[in-house]
């Protein structure tokens, strides 16, 4: 554990170090940009609108009876905007494009290709990892932006049609519109940019250490993943109790 943590951060700090590379990489760039969000961009909206739409199931009776049946966007709003859109998102992405990432460098790896590319002089890291890391960290900000938007209208579908919640449209936005403020919008974007950092080292991470055939190749993709879950939930509770204070 300590190991692969160890190589974690020194892949993250070359990454940071290539970084004056990125323009020279600028199409490598674009074209993972636009595959992460060709292949998430779907389930992304399809998930988010469900989600929203559960938060209003859920929480909107309870509230009606309550005599709070007002605030049920700012509750469906906040919870997107601040903590499930990041971390759903995060994990949607650890599962389909940290996966790839890892399967990709992990056969690259295992069939010698990395090691063609040194011996060519050329830096795994600039060529393969900064383009991937820089993709996905500029990709899940945007599919969280998506999210925010697609979950709070399905909250606010199911709150106008749901008969024992009955909130309005209206109503709805309203609340939201007077609940949600830019610094709560840069919180969630900001959890979504160390997140997309944390998948797209950790599985690039896991490919680059891939060792063996191709039953290591799989091993790499389970490790990748798992590991990208558990720091996201890590990183998830740190950064909501240290951002806890400029929320209020």
């Amino acid at each position: 554990m300590f190991r692969d943590l160890g190589s974690i951060l020194l892949l993250f700090v070359a990454t940071v170090r290539a970084l004056s590379r990125v323009w020279r990489e600028r199409r490598k760039v674009l074209e993972q940009f636009f595959e992460i969000g060709n292949a998430s961009l779907f389930m992304a909206c399809t998930l988010s609108f469900f989600i929203g739409g559960v938060l209003a199931l859920q929480t909107g009776p309870l509230l009606v009876e309550q005599g709070l049946g007002s605030t049920l966007g700012s509750i469906v709003g906040m919870s997107m905007i601040k903590e499930l859109a990041p971390v759903m998102m995060g994990i949607l992405l650890a599962g389909r494009i940290g996966s790839a990432m890892a399967a990709e460098l992990g056969s690259m790896r295992v069939y010698q290709e990395i090691d063609a590319l040194k011996t060519l002089n050329i830096d795994p890291v600039s060529y393969l990892v900064l383009p991937r890391v820089v993709a996905i960290t500029l990709a899940l900000p945007c599919l969280v932006i998506f999210s925010n938007l697609v979950g709070c209208f399905g909250g606010a579908l199911v709150s106008n049609y749901n008969r024992e919640i009955a909130v309005s449209f209206g109503a709805f936005f309203e609340n939201l519109r007077q609940a949600v403020e830019t610094k709560h919008i840069l919180n969630g974007l900001l959890k979504s940019v160390i997140f997309a950092l944390t998948v797209g080292v950790v599985s690039c991470q896991q490919g680059l250490a891939t060792l063996g055939g191709p039953r290591a190749i799989g091993r790499t993709v389970t490790k990748a993943v798992v590991n990208s879950l558990v720091f996201i939930l890590l990183l998830d509770y740190v950064l909501t109790r240290l951002l806890l204070p400029f929320d209020r």
